[in-house]
């Protein structure tokens, strides 16, 4: 008895050890290497929750969502891209005046704490940020809407410290089809391969989260510079039409791009997506049953939801998903897209920005080496995004900026130029 007591408390110890050497690899490599994380919806939580009153929010308290200083800095993070979403459901509303509303508030955030976020544009500021044990931050605009058939407006973000443009969020526009709505045009049109021209030239990331396949495909023909996803999972572990499929992933190496994996539950679990695609058809039911009737539509929601509780995703999940990015586009094409403060329901094990090293320890305990871990990190971000530096270098010595237009390129009748 003594002796399978003794042989019990020895497999425990070295088991536990084993845990510790898999931290302290994550730990050593965050510390080292600056962890990238592809995109935060802070700003949008900013106006949604406190009316746009960044001093009202404050960081250096618990915050009610998922992101302040104290747990950044229990994450590790090395440089953020804080999204700038604006919805692209708010014509009547303007999507200039609402954009510039919230690079506002991300400028006026990223100020307010300027011995912890350092504001960022490139990749030298990134990693003189990181030397100097702050959180770079830079911004990502989440929807080509934004520039309202602009080539102009593009610039002008440019100008303003935009360094990404996811070119559709769940709309599909005048010249590229969305992920989550109707494919129009079948990829990009003219135009939207002048805005990624464009966007080559003046050095800013094309971003190929929330379009369809059809104009993944294009950028990647068109984009001379790596493109980036920054917020998208794996189609083939989970059929999410927002979701990458391995024809586009096997794709990245050669254009030298890269996938950032989201902590999106409904991305990265193929029961939770099943379950919310059963709730989506029950929903769209009810809207036929009850047209006129919403507290009807709501207790019936309210008991299918008793009746069907939706599963967890896990860490391991997120897992699972960088680790098939890892295996059909290369360990070089590969990286973190958390979608913190955008999301509702949380990864278990990943419920908010302190949780990074956890990730990492369970990569490492699969088999990750250190140099794979700094690459997921932050290398191939910072590969990318040099590359489409020296791109937009030669671009502005052979170019000048392009005056096209939608009506020009596309033949368009829209009222936006």
């Amino acid at each position: 008895m003594r002796y399978l007591l003794a042989l019990l408390l020895l497999v425990a110890f070295k088991a536990s050890a084993q845990e510790d050497q898999y931290h302290a690899l994550a730990v050593k490599v965050l510390k080292e290497t600056p962890l990238i994380d592809g995109h935060n919806d802070l700003p949008w939580t900013i106006r949604e929750k406190a009316n746009h009153d960044v001093e009202a929010y404050d960081l250096k308290k618990h915050t009610p969502m998922m992101t302040d200083l104290e747990r950044l800095d229990k994450g590790m993070m090395g440089a953020q891209f804080w999204s700038v979403y604006i919805p692209g459901e708010i014509k009547d509303s303007g999507y200039a005046r609402v954009q510039l509303e919230q690079i506002d508030i991300a400028r006026r955030m990223i100020a307010k704490y300027p011995e912890r976020l350092e504001f960022a544009t490139g990749t030298a500021d990134i990693r003189r940020a990181f030397k100097e044990h702050k959180i770079a931050s830079l911004m990502g605009m989440e929807g080509g809407h934004a520039i309202e058939n602009s080539l102009g407006a593009l610039r002008a973000y440019y100008d303003l410290g935009v360094r990404y443009m996811t070119l559709t969020h769940n709309v599909t526009l005048d010249w590229a089809d969305a992920a989550l709505d109707t494919a129009k045009h079948g990829g990009l049109t003219p135009f939207g391969k002048e805005v990624v021209r464009e966007m080559n030239r003046l050095g800013m990331l094309v971003d190929i989260s929330h379009v369809s396949p059809g104009v993944m495909s294009d950028a990647l023909t068109v984009s001379e510079a790596p493109v980036i996803f920054s917020h998208s999972g794996a189609r083939a572990l989970v059929n999410h039409r927002r979701n990458v499929p391995d024809s586009i992933l096997r794709r990245m190496p050669a254009n030298g791009g890269v996938v950032m994996v989201p902590f999106v539950t409904s991305f990265v679990n193929k029961a939770v997506w099943e379950h919310d695609s059963a709730q989506d058809v029950f929903t769209k039911d009810l809207k036929a049953r009850y047209p006129a009737d919403s507290a009807a539509r709501s207790r019936e929601l309210k008991t299918w939801n008793t009746a069907h509780p939706t599963p967890p995703a896990t860490l391991k999940d997120v897992a699972d998903v960088i680790d098939h990015v890892r295996q059909v586009a290369g360990v070089d094409h590969v990286g973190i897209g958390s979608d913190f403060d955008g999301i509702t329901d949380v990864v278990v094990g990943l419920e908010d920005v302190s949780k990074f090293p956890d990730l990492f320890a369970e990569l490492a305990r699969r088999g990750w080496t250190e140099a794979d871990l700094r690459k997921l990190a932050g290398e191939n971000l910072l590969r990318a995004f040099a590359q489409a530096e020296a791109v937009s270098q030669r671009l502005r010595k052979e170019r000048p900026p392009s005056t096209a237009t939608i009506r020009e390129l596309d033949h368009a009748t829209t009222t936006t130029q």
